[in-house]
C-alpha cells in the first residue's frame, strides 16, 4: 500500500474491538485483526472482515504500556489481498490530545533509538 501519512509509522501488536458507528442496528463484535502500524494520526491493520470505506468504528487499542486507548477510527483505504484478507488504513476521529501525545512520545523514543 502506498505511504500517504505525514507522520512516522510504528509497529505495535494489539487487538481491537470494533463496531460500525454508522449503523445503529450493528451489534458490537470483536473482530480479529492484526495491527500493522499506528501513528498519532491513525492505525493500519489487516483483518478477515470486509469493512466499508468512510465507515467509523469504535476501537479499543492496547498500547505498549498495557494501557487501553478508546478511539474512533474512520476507514480511508482498503486493499484486499490474494488470501482474502483486508489491509485497512484508518484515521483517528476526535482523538484526545493526551492520547495523541502518548503515541507521539513513543514515536520520538523509537526514532532516537534508531539513531543510536
Amino acid at each position: 500500500m502506498e505511504e500517504k501519512r505525514g507522520s512516522r509509522r510504528m509497529d505495535l501488536s494489539a487487538r481491537l474491538l470494533i463496531k460500525n458507528m454508522n449503523d445503529a442496528s450493528d451489534k458490537p463484535e470483536e473482530v480479529e485483526i492484526k495491527v500493522l502500524d499506528v501513528s498519532k494520526t491513525g492505525v493500519g491493520f489487516s483483518c478477515d472482515t470486509p469493512l466499508a470505506i468512510g465507515a467509523v468504528y469504535e476501537a479499543f487499542l492496547k498500547i505498549w504500556t498495557d494501557e487501553v486507548i478508546h478511539a474512533f477510527l474512520k476507514v480511508v483505504r482498503i486493499e484486499q489481498t490474494e488470501d482474502e484478507h483486508y489491509i485497512c488504513g484508518t484515521i483517528f476521529i476526535g482523538m484526545p490530545e493526551m492520547n495523541a501525545s502518548r503515541i507521539e512520545v513513543y514515536e520520538l523514543v523509537n526514532r532516537l533509538r534508531g539513531e543510536e
